[in-house]
């Protein structure tokens, strides 16, 4: 069947074969004037190039012929250039793409070196974020597969494992193409299991015991919205949704997937070493059925999400800005209020093909509009057959089941004008302010709004943004980690650290260059609580200082600005060394860059809604390594550390009364149990403190004044209400009560819940009435 598609100057006929790989098969014939240019899948059979085999591309054939001869009308080389430029100047730019992309994968690094060993679980960071494939405004989400590794997925009894949870995976006529069933198998013989059956397990008709998808529905969190196989909470403004995607991984490449591995192409992309990397890294099962399935609770889908993250890694800079350009008109022209929406996959599966279909060197910015209309009409194609085949396992659908005959006729309705616009539609485009861009890059706005970012100042953004998505996390995952490990015996949480430092080591030792830099970003916040609890324990007993403590401390020093400089200041504190707790707090507050250092904290999600333009600029010039020089986590004390906390701090340890313990995430909520204070307010607290015992008033007063002010200044603090019952503890030492009150008052407008400002408020009042008397 050939479909005729005719928009002003642009006809495009795809002829639609059988083809054993399944997929979308298309003979893409593009005319432009006096120019036809043919894109097929191979050029097999009797041609100009031979006879019987495959055409090899060499500078006499199809490649050459292509580079030499494409052209496109001089009005569209133009829009492309414009567009590009436009694109570049909003951060889709070979550069800024990868700071995303490594900022991600960074993250993703870190959690899976802190899940292994505690949780047996790997993480995996897909989507747009770990591609570069976004924007500020796309304002893409980011998907968490959560892999477990308690079971062992196999497709055949030759990778069963004594003593693991085994599941086969399996396929029958009701089976949906893409996904499979999982057979439960004995775990001390490669043998169907035959258990008696649970809420999670049933038995089929052929009386096979098959593990059914919702065995991961309890974990999920009780505030959470389920959202087929995953589940997120309700964004906070400002802050990347995540979708969180329980998983189980199988190590060999899926059966329905082999075709792709053998499929030929005209520009042999994916190339040799990509499938080999996806054939090695095997595929996901993710607890979710078809729409179209008969029995969708049994279902799993199969995913090769590594596989297509590889594949989308290998883009040019123009295929990734075409992307974009879709994925900026779907959400503009193509989403409605309702179900059955195209989705961004999709788009992403259609350029795929599109990109197999062609040579690699057709893809220049000067062609980027002709190939966003090829992708736009390859869409409307789809949407007319409700056929968009997957990628890799073509024989799933992504579009069956996805729309009703309503919304189908709504979609191609729209996307037929989009078609027919020629270019049109992208200047009605508001995101990232595309449109008001293009016709400025057009000559079409002579006055540039004030609105209207410059390219400097969005990778400066980027840049910073990245950089504080990275320093965010390290605290994150050191924060999870010391969670799982705390225990109620110091001693014993002693030795738990030891065992993660070395986990660390061995993962440095062995691992790549990314799980390196992973482990020397996390080991110094785990080694200054390792020296903090030794210290701890001593001090409690005699109230000295052992050097092995002091040793963990001082490797623990370089993990930023601020923080764990401030826990070896505690520790002198706390044994009342004022002299070189002085020395240390006057040390860090010569480290802390103010203009340039910017406050991190891992603790919850909260929006930063500046940053600063010296610390972009570092982001921008340097890499990771710079969070060392440029932020200041917050100081975080766990119980096993109390002896090394303040008595003014100890209080959040004991933040929480038995009805604010209903208003609390078991999981995110954990540092509520944990003294946790911003850097900067905290050096100046213990300024205070440290000079009042010295008597030094001048200082003292100063360092008051400076945490006072940093509480109303410093916009991105996490945790401004201990802070400010910090301050207010300071005010009743500085017998101002009603100063102190007024502090406590603020921080409970702050944090209404879960606040040691009651506590404080109280204490106050009871003072006040017992002074009465």
């Amino acid at each position: 069947m050939a479909v005729v598609l005719r928009n002003k100057n642009l006809i495009v006929e795809r002829e639609h074969e059988s083809d054993r790989n399944g997929g979308i098969s298309m003979a893409v014939v593009l005319r432009n004037k006096n120019l036809i240019v043919e894109w097929e899948r191979g050029w097999v059979g009797k041609n100009k190039y031979g006879s019987g085999t495959e055409k090899q591309e060499s500078d006499s054939g199809v490649g050459a012929w292509m580079g030499g001869m494409f052209r496109v009308p001089d009005y569209q080389e133009n829009l492309s250039l414009r567009l590009s430029e436009v694109l570049d100047d909003i951060g889709i730019s070979e550069e800024m793409v990868l700071k995303r992309r490594r900022s991600t994968l960074l993250y993703e690094t870190m959690a899976t070196v802190l899940s292994m060993p505690i949780k047996n679980k790997s993480i995996h960071m897909f989507g747009s974020f770990s591609e570069g494939t976004t924007t500020a405004e796309l304002r893409s989400d980011i998907d968490c597969l959560q892999c477990d590794f308690d079971y062992n997925v196999i497709q055949d009894y030759a990778k069963w494992k004594h003593g693991f949870k085994n599941l086969l995976m399996i396929r029958d006529n009701t089976t949906s193409p893409g996904y499979c069933l999982l057979q439960q198998i004995r775990d001390d013989v490669p043998l169907p299991a035959t258990h008696a059956l649970d809420k999670y397990h049933v038995r089929d008709a052929s009386r096979r015991v098959l593990l059914k998808n919702t065995v991961y529905s309890d974990n999920t969190p009780a505030d959470a919205e389920q959202h087929g196989p995953s589940w997120a909470r309700q964004g906070i403004p400002g802050i990347k949704d995540s979708d969180h995607v329980p998983a189980m991984h199988c190590k060999s490449w899926p059966y329905e997937a082999t075709a792709w591995l053998d499929r030929k192409r005209i520009g042999s992309w994916p190339t040799a070493d990509m499938k080999r990397f996806a054939a090695n890294n095997g595929c996901f099962v993710v607890p979710v059925g078809s729409k179209v399935s008969q029995s969708p609770e049994l279902e799993w889908r199969i995913s090769t999400s590594q596989a297509e993250r590889c594949v989308m890694f290998s883009l040019n800079i123009t295929q990734i800005r075409c992307y974009v350009l879709m994925k900026m008109i779907l959400k503009t022209f193509l989403h409605h209020a309702g179900e059955g929406n195209i989705s961004s996959f999709m788009c992403k599966t259609i350029l795929l093909y599109c990109i197999e279909n062609t040579h690699s060197n057709a893809w220049q910015e000067s062609n980027l509009f002709t190939w966003l209309s090829c992708c736009l009409h390859v869409l409307y194609k789809c949407l007319q057959q409700e056929n968009c085949p997957h990628f890799i396992i073509p024989e799933n659908n992504l579009m069956a089941g996805q729309f009703s005959p309503e919304v189908k006729a709504l979609l191609l309705e729209r996307t037929s004008f989009l078609i027919q616009t020629d270019g049109q539609a992208l200047l009605e485009v508001q995101i990232d302010d595309l449109g008001q861009r293009l016709q400025i890059k057009l000559n079409m706005l002579y006055q540039i709004a004030e609105n209207i970012s410059s390219k400097k100042e969005n990778y400066l953004c980027i840049s910073g943004r990245s950089l504080h998505d990275i320093a965010s996390n390290i605290p994150l995952c050191s924060g999870e980690t010391l969670l799982k490990i705390i225990q109620n015996s110091p001693v014993t949480t002693v030795q738990t650290l030891l065992n993660v430092i070395a986990h660390y080591k061995r993962c440095y030792i062995k691992g790549s260059k990314l799980e390196q830099k992973a482990c020397s970003l996390l080991t110094p916040l785990v080694c200054s609580t390792l020296g903090t609890t030794i210290a701890s324990i001593n001090i409690q007993t005699n109230n000295a200082l052992p050097p092995e403590a002091l040793d963990w401390l001082s490797a623990g020093l370089n993990s930023d600005v601020a923080s764990s400089r401030l826990k070896l200041s505690s520790v002198f504190y706390s044994v009342g060394n004022m002299i070189e707790t002085e020395f240390i707090l006057r040390n860090t507050e010569g480290h802390y860059g103010f203009g340039i250092t910017e406050a991190v904290c891992g603790c919850y999600e909260h929006f930063t809604d500046t940053i600063l333009r010296m610390f972009a600029e570092a982001a921008y010039h340097q890499n990771e390594e710079v969070v060392r020089n440029v932020c200041a986590f917050c100081v975080k004390f766990t119980p096993a550390e109390t002896h090394c906390v303040p008595r003014e701090l100890q209080y959040e340890m004991n933040r929480s009364t038995l009805a604010d313990l209903l208003h609390r995430d078991e999981v995110h909520d954990y540092w509520m149990d944990w003294a946790v204070v911003d850097s900067l307010p905290y050096l100046y607290f213990l300024q205070y403190k440290t000079y009042r015992h010295l008597q030094r008033s001048d200082d003292q007063h100063q360092a008051l004044a400076n945490l006072a002010r940093t509480v109303e200044t410093e916009v991105n603090l996490g945790h401004r209400e201990t802070a400010l019952n910090l301050l207010g503890q300071c005010m009743e030492q500085e017998n101002q009560p009603n100063k102190a009150l007024i502090c406590y008052m603020r921080s409970l407008k702050i944090r209404e819940r879960n606040n040691a400002a009651r506590l404080h408020i109280c204490r106050l009042l009871a003072n006040f009435v017992s002074n009465l008397r």
